[in-house]
C-alpha cells in the first residue's frame, strides 16, 4: 500500500554536506542528532554521518543517546540538556558524556557515580554571553570545587555556545571567543585540562575558518539548509545539498467557481473558476498553520500555490482551471525543484530548523542513496 505521504532523506546528501564542512573548517566534526536528526531520523542519519568522517556525535536529550547506543553506535556521544532526575546510571553504563552546567547537576552526577563505581566523562559548558546554558554566577564557586575532586571525574571537554553566529558581521562572537579562552585559561590554574574544547556551530564553521577548536558542532548545515537565509543566502548558495524532500496525494480534486470562500473564515475568495487540490497533510502533520503567501506543492516542478488556511489533516491548494492532475497522484510539498523548505519557512513566519523538525513522526521517512 502506498503512503498517504512521506518524507524522502536523501543519505547521499548527508555525506556531501559533512564532506564540505570537513574540507571548508579544516578540523573533526560532531554531527548534532538532537529531536530525531531534525526530523530526518535518528538512527540512519547517525550511521550516515559517522561513515561520511564524523567522529562524535551530539544530543540535547539523554534518552536520544541512550537510543544511539542501544542501536549499536560505539563513537563519543555528548548529551548537553540533562535535567535533574534523569536516569544517570544508565547514562553511565552507557559511557555517555554528560554536559554539567551547575553545581546541583554536578553533585547528582558524582552521587550516582560513587554508587555505580563508574567514572563520570564530563564536557564544562560555559555560558560566555548565550545566556542559557551553561556556569555564569557558580562558575568561581565550581572553580573552588572542582581542583579537589577533579580525580573522580574524566574532563573530557569544555564548550559554549554562539549567540550571533549567524550575524558573519557582528562582533559579539569574537567577544565570546575571547571570553571562552580566558574560562579555560582559569580552568588550566585549577588542574583541570579537557582534552575537547568546542564551540562552533554550522554558522561558525561556515564563516570562521579552522576556528572550530577540537571539532565543530555540526547541525542545520548538515541536512543541507542554510544557517541563516537572509545573512548566508540559501543552502545551494553555500554549496550545500537538502536532505528532506516532503510528497503527500491528492485526496481530491474539484472545480470550484469564482467567488468560492476557501477554507475556515473563509479566508481566500477565489478571483476565477480553477480547480482546487485537497492534500492530505496538515498542522497534524507538521505543517504550519499559519503558512501563507509563498507556500504550496509542485508536481513535476510545476508550482500550485496554497490557499486558505492549513487544516488539521489537510490543504488545499490551486491547480489552476486547466489542470490534469488527479486525485491519488502524489504532489511534492518542498523538495525536488518544488517550493523550498525555506520558501516555507518564510510563507509561516519561521525559520527553516522548524519545518524540518516538526514534520510528525506519523510521515513515515524513506531513505534513499546510491
Amino acid at each position: 500500500m502506498q503512503p498517504r505521504a512521506f518524507v524522502e532523506v536523501d543519505l547521499d546528501a548527508i555525506a556531501a554536506n559533512i564532506r564540505l564542512v570537513l574540507q571548508r573548517s579544516e578540523t573533526n566534526v560532531l554531527a548534532v542528532v538532537k529531536a530525531d536528526a531534525y526530523g530526518h531520523g535518528l538512527i540512519p542519519i547517525s550511521e550516515r554521518a559517522i561513515e561520511a568522517g564524523a567522529t562524535w556525535l551530539g544530543v540535547a536529550l539523554l534518552e536520544e543517546a541512550l537510543a544511539l547506543r542501544a542501536s549499536g553506535i560505539t563513537v563519543p556521544i555528548i548529551a548537553w540538556l540533562t535535567p535533574p532526575g534523569e536516569d544517570l546510571e544508565l547514562a553511565l553504563k552507557a559511557n555517555i558524556d554528560l554536559s554539567i552546567s551547575s553545581l546541583a547537576l554536578l553533585d547528582e552526577i558524582l552521587k550516582v557515580s560513587q554508587r555505580v563505581g563508574i567514572r563520570p566523562r564530563i564536557h564544562i559548558e560555559i555560558d560566555t554571553g548565550m545566556r542559557r546554558g551553561g556556569f555564569l554566577d557558580e562558575w568561581n564557586d565550581f572553580l573552588g570545587r572542582v581542583g579537589s575532586e577533579k580525580d573522580r571525574m574524566i574532563f573530557v571537554g569544555a564548550w559554549t555556545h554562539f549567540a550571533r553566529a549567524d550575524e558573519p558581521d557582528s562582533s559579539f562572537t569574537d567577544q565570546q571567543i575571547a571570553e571562552f579562552e580566558f574560562r579555560i585559561n582559569q580552568l588550566h590554574e585549577a588542574g583541570i585540562d579537557p582534552e575537547f574544547l568546542h564551540f562552533s556551530n554550522s554558522a561558525a564553521a561556515l564563516t570562521k575558518n579552522n576556528r572550530g577548536k577540537s571539532f565543530v558542532r555540526l547541525g542545520i548545515s548538515m541536512y543541507g539548509l542554510t544557517p541563516d537565509l537572509a545573512t548566508f543566502g540559501s543552502g545551494s548558495d553555500l554549496g550545500l545539498t537538502p536532505a528532506m524532500s516532503l510528497h503527500a496525494k491528492l485526496a481530491l480534486v474539484k472545480r470550484a467557481p469564482i467567488g468560492s470562500a476557501v477554507g475556515y473564515g473563509g479566508a481566500v475568495v477565489l478571483k476565477r473558476e480553477t480547480q482546487l487540490g485537497v492534500v492530505v497533510l496538515g498542522y497534524a502533520d507538521g505543517i504550519p498553520r499559519n503558512a501563507g503567501k509563498g507556500a504550496g506543492v509542485s508536481i513535476k516542478g510545476v508550482r500550485f500555490p496554497l490557499v486558505g488556511r492549513v487544516s488539521m489533516d489537510q490543504f488545499v491548494v490551486d491547480l489552476g482551471a486547466n489542470s490534469q492532475a488527479k486525485a491519488g497522484e502524489y504532489v511534492t510539498v518542498f523538495g525536488d525543484n518544488g517550493y523550498s523548505i525555506d520558501e516555507w519557512a518564510q510563507a509561516s513566519s519561521t525559520i527553516n530548523y522548524e519545518i524540518v523538525t516538526r514534520i510528525a513522526t506519523r510521515v513515515p521517512r524513506i531513505y534513499r542513496s546510491s
